[in-house]
């Protein structure tokens, strides 16, 4: 039937009119994994032509050039609008009844796993590691309890907003290869018991954060549930915009193990004493102590942490989205990558590119760092920032990846120098390696 409507409808007998094509979605759907399932719909329910195939609300596929429809037209519309609706062959044959096998019940091993699954265990790491820069790299010293807590109440939330994250799109991740074996795609956990791991986990991070740290510390982290479980995610399906969101969910963990070692974020008074900086040796008073400025009550070290994690946001997500556009598209996910490509490209080389000031003036005039930090992390930023370009001056998929992969190993890079550059740390006399200078008693006349 259809080969039969193509041909009466063919450009060469019809030249007042254009045949647009159809998406490929449409054309290629009876060719998908038929034995899928989800609590959502039944087995092959995503397949069928109100996913994939005409809608009745579309517009005629066939115009004329002067903007008038013809007889021809609206037949073939209606032709081919009973084809959409005609059910799709499943390639695949029904089993026997007695191929059946109920879901395994779920072993303490298994629903470990499950669990890990729903935190998305490597993203979680990533941000513990983000949260735990800030501890380390602060000027005030803080004690075990303190460290573990904020380590452990940063997990709890982050697996919470996850897994929350998750059960909001059980119906788009199943329409995406590299998500549809999550756990709740594969009912490897019902929704109910998902939803019950995510309302303990949300209440304990913030509860242990309050408990062991401080209520700021606390509160950024309720903050962070509800900004990637409620407002990102609401946000991926209706405006571009939804990618700042995320970015700025990634910038809040440095922030929560900055306070949590009892840093500010404001400062108490608003003066131009208030944003001390630390300048290059040759430029500060030789009697000026530089750990003057690396107070806690500096709001240049958060904000160097938070411009930090916020840029990288773009530098990683951007070529990735890029990878997998075509995923996004198909699961009706709102992302710069499908709309504008180039766009995408550009603001990956904004953020990459803006990532030299913040290394190089930042961090060093907070005083969380030496000015060592900003020559020893320019060879990374300057190599990211080429392969930025790169993608952006070609936009391949060769170049997304080149930088999605830069991007992999930048951040543990960079933190890295700055635990290795810390304003006031001497690292060989950690180590033993160097005696401590004793001060010399100042004698008083």
């Amino acid at each position: 039937m259809l080969r039969n409507l193509s041909c009466s409808i063919r450009p060469s007998r019809c030249s007042s009119y254009t045949f647009l094509k159809l998406p490929r979605r449409s054309l290629h759907s009876s060719v998908r994994n038929a034995t899928f399932t989800s609590f959502f719909f039944h087995n092959g329910q995503w397949l069928s032509p109100a996913n994939g195939g005409l809608p009745p609300s579309s517009p005629s596929l066939l115009h004329s050039r002067k903007g008038k429809t013809s007889t021809l037209t609206l037949d073939a519309r209606a032709r081919m609008l009973e084809l959409a609706r005609q059910p799709i062959p499943i390639s695949s044959t029904p089993l026997d009844i007695s191929a059946y096998k109920p879901i395994e019940k779920l072993t303490t091993g298994k629903l470990l796993k499950v669990y890990n699954q729903l935190a998305k265990s490597n993203l979680t790491i990533l941000v513990v590691l983000t949260s735990m820069s800030s501890v380390a790299l602060s000027p005030y010293p803080t004690t075990i309890p303190v460290l573990l807590a904020t380590a452990l109440g940063t997990v709890l939330c982050s697996a919470s907003a996850n897994t929350l994250n998750q059960l909001q799109e059980v119906p788009f991740d199943a329409q995406m290869a590299r998500t549809r074996m999550r756990p709740f795609v594969r009912r490897a956990i019902t929704p109910l018991h998902g939803a019950g791991f995510a309302l303990v986990t949300g209440i304990a991070g913030p509860a242990l954060l309050w408990t062991m740290t401080n209520a700021t510390t606390a509160c950024l982290g309720l903050a962070n549930i509800v900004l990637y479980a409620g407002v990102y995610t609401w946000m991926k399906r209706r405006t571009i915009w939804n990618t700042w969101v995320g970015a700025i969910v990634g910038g809040i963990p440095p922030l929560m193990g900055w306070t949590a070692t009892g840093g500010r974020l404001l400062p108490e008074t608003w003066s131009l004493d208030a944003f001390p900086v630390v300048l290059p040796p040759f430029l500060q008073d030789v009697a000026q102590h530089p750990l003057t400025a690396a107070t806690l009550d500096n709001p240049l070290a958060p904000f160097a942490f938070f411009m930090f994690l916020f840029s990288w946001q773009f530098f990683h997500f951007m070529p990735l989205s890029h990878l997998v556009r075509s995923s996004y598209a198909q699961a009706g996910y709102q992302m710069l990558s499908v709309f504008n490509p180039r766009k995408n490209a550009l603001v990956a080389l904004r953020h990459t590119a803006l990532l030299i000031p913040i290394c190089s003036l930042l961090f060093p005039l907070s005083g969380l760092t030496t000015w060592w930090f900003a020559l020893s992390s320019l060879p990374a930023n300057i190599l990211c920032t080429r392969a930025a370009w790169a993608f952006w001056r070609k936009g391949g998929e060769k170049e997304a990846r080149t930088l999605f992969q830069h991007s992999l190993w930048y951040l543990p890079v960079v933190m890295g120098l700055m635990m290795f550059h810390k304003q006031g740390m001497e690292w060989l006399e950690w180590l033993g390696l160097k005696e401590k200078k004793e001060e010399e008693p100042q004698n008083v006349s």
